[in-house]
């Protein structure tokens, strides 16, 4: 290799490393060789040079924030199968799928019995913020409660509610399972009151909003919760049977069709 030549990689591989330019740094010479193939002129060189930066940059940035969002799956809107489910409204969570109530601080409540993909539907949505660059947290509702409980605790309450306020979309997983006190109701609603009008959620749970005094303290709490909520937010009403249960149904079904 010419010493010309030994000395300009070295001065790039530097200046890449320095500039942090992960992506360059590792294609550019790839990139050298199709530009020469393809007689590509400096500006289109240019182009697919910062093109591949920008690709790799997105989904690094992609990758970091699924992994800190705290998904429980890697389920995703595309894997919903609606012909199992008349009561999913396809054109109605593909729309939610789009993000356009992030942009409005709207929320969303799913509302259904267990295993109809009310959490599918939620990971689904929270994926696609992740992917457009926005902030999630997924987040079981009893382990919300005892984890501001026990920062109030600790004496961090107040970094605790302001590392939550920093999350664009925070999905509540079953909202459902849990009977709250005072406190706890208390906490609870200073999450509602925090992101009123300013970010979004989402909430599923399996308990019509009739009967959500249920978790809280009385009907009283549980209204004045819900009227935050409810201002400005889609609720999607899922009904039917089980995608497990009519798993389980089947694999028993083709047992028997073997015997």
């Amino acid at each position: 290799m010419p010493e010309g030549t030994a000395l300009d990689n070295a001065y790039i591989e530097k200046k890449m490393k320095q500039f942090k330019l992960v992506d360059m740094r590792s294609g550019y010479m790839d990139l050298i060789n199709e530009a020469e193939q393809e007689s590509l002129g400096y500006k289109d060189f240019l182009i697919r040079l910062l093109q591949m930066e920008e690709n790799g940059k997105d989904s690094r940035r992609t990758e970091k924030l699924l992994n800190r969002a705290g998904f429980e799956t890697s389920a995703a809107l595309s894997d919903i199968d609606y012909g199992f489910n008349p009561s999913l409204e396809k054109d109605r969570i593909e729309e939610l799928g789009r993000l356009g109530f992030l942009d409005r601080h709207e929320n969303i409540i799913i509302i259904g019995p267990p295993g109809v993909g009310k959490s599918m539907i939620a990971t689904g949505i929270g994926r696609n913020a992740c992917t457009a660059g926005r902030k999630v947290m997924f987040v079981n509702a009893k382990e919300l409660v005892d984890r501001l409980y026990d920062s109030m605790l600790e004496g961090n309450l107040h970094e605790t509610l302001e590392g939550i306020n920093k999350v664009e979309l925070l999905i509540i997983d079953e909202l459902s399972y849990i009977k709250m006190d005072k406190e706890r109701e208390s906490l609870f609603f200073q999450i509602i009151r925090q992101r009123y009008e300013k970010s979004s959620l989402i909430i599923t749970t399996n308990l019509p909003m009739g009967r959500w005094d249920e978790v809280f303290t009385g009907q009283l709490a549980a209204t004045a919760i819900l009227d935050r909520l409810l201002y400005h937010c889609h609720v999607l009403s899922i009904t039917g049977e089980s995608y497990r249960v009519k798993g389980s149904k089947l694999s028993v079904k083709n047992q028997k069709g073997t015997v």
